[in-house]
């Protein structure tokens, strides 16, 4: 952490920092930073609202609104949002992913779950693998993924799976990650609507219904998931200084739907 920082403000997160990523106070809000450098090992900083799982203390109905930007070109994942904290390197604890962001992954990302959407860049998601959907076609999964890598069966089939996962995704401009830009997530029983500068880009449906935390976090990892059985992570280089700045983070509860 910053030394400059001041400790009053940083109370109300839990911060973390791994490798050489640092979180500091910055103008009234926090700017997550990873210095430029060559390493093999997995850098991230970020803010939650938690410690451990057992601390998750959102769900719906509530909204999150901030303004966020970035600075420097993003080469591992980024991102704000809801998620079980599914897995962190280093930790040996994992579970089946959900989660409510908006997420970025570098171009050696290849997270590719929504039909249509491409499998790296800016956008706004939902996975929710902990449903009785994904259950119930999780005996199938070594077929599918040899089925999936047909085109045909891929394009006619992967709907079915896609909804089975709780996957949400709607392509952003990374070009809004220049400037200073107000996100909004309006998280309801079973649906989430993400909205950027107040106009609607993504109205998700499968969303988890239980606790999740919030998290902010920039970090130099990289994912491959597919459809067709393609899995892997690593940790990249960072060729510049990268990081992610955040302003006016609000959680609020909203009024229940008649």
């Amino acid at each position: 952490m910053c030394a400059e920082a001041p400790c009053t403000p940083l109370e109300v997160w839990h911060v973390t920092e791994l490798g050489n990523g640092a979180v500091c106070l910055d103008d009234d809000g926090f700017s997550l930073a990873l210095p430029a450098g060559r390493s093999s090992r997995y850098h991230d900083a970020q803010i939650s609202d938690y410690a451990k799982r057992a601390d998750f203390s959102n769900q719906p109905p509530l909204r999150l609104s901030l303004r966020a930007r970035t600075r420097g070109e993003l080469c591992g994942t980024a991102g704000f949002g809801f998620w079980n904290h599914a897995f962190l390197p280093g930790q040996h604890s994992y579970r089946l992913p959900q989660a409510i962001w908006f997420f970025f992954a570098g171009p050696r990302s290849e997270v590719a779950l929504a039909k249509g959407v491409p499998g790296s860049g800016w956008k706004a998601a939902t996975f929710n693998a902990r449903s009785w959907r994904f259950f119930a076609l999780l005996p199938l999964a070594p077929l599918g993924f040899l089925l999936m890598r047909n085109a045909m069966l891929y394009n006619s089939l992967w709907s079915l799976g896609q909804r089975a996962i709780g996957v949400n995704e709607a392509p952003l401009d990374a070009s809004l990650l220049n400037d200073w830009r107000r996100y909004s997530i309006d998280w309801r029983a079973g649906a989430a609507i993400f909205a950027v500068d107040g106009e609607v880009v993504l109205q998700a449906e499968n969303v988890t219904r239980g606790k999740l935390g919030f998290i902010a976090w920039i970090d130099n990892q990289y994912a491959i998931v597919t459809p067709q059985g393609r899995f892997g992570w690593g940790t990249l280089d960072v060729p510049r200084n990268q990081s992610l700045h955040l302003r006016d983070i609000q959680i609020t509860k909203l009024a229940p739907q008649g």
